[in-house]
């Protein structure tokens, strides 16, 4: 079995974190307003977002499986120009 870079395990770590901190129930009777018109919940569920992004961000770095990615290359060096199919424009062009 292929040798998987600690980042790998570090990223499934903070996607069960996500799943288990979007399960806000703690902030369902919160009434709070942030910078007056922000309620404590939707501010937790942008920053929320925003981890979700970083932890995307760094599965597609660390997690992301190596063989796609060798697939694709293979099919795209296989390919030329040519074979691409056209575009609307294109085709109004010709």
């Amino acid at each position: 079995m292929k040798k998987r870079h600690p980042m790998f395990y570090l990223v499934w770590f903070l996607v069960v974190l996500l799943i288990v901190l979007h399960q806000d129930f703690w902030l369902w009777g919160d009434a709070t307003l942030y910078f007056g018109f922000l309620p404590s919940t939707l501010l937790y569920h942008v920053v929320l977002s925003l981890a979700a992004v970083a932890t995307w961000w760094l599965a597609t770095i660390y997690a992301w499986p190596v063989e796609t990615i060798e697939a694709v290359k293979r099919e795209t060096a296989g390919s030329s120009s040519d074979s691409r199919p056209s575009t609307p424009a294109q085709d109004a062009a010709e």
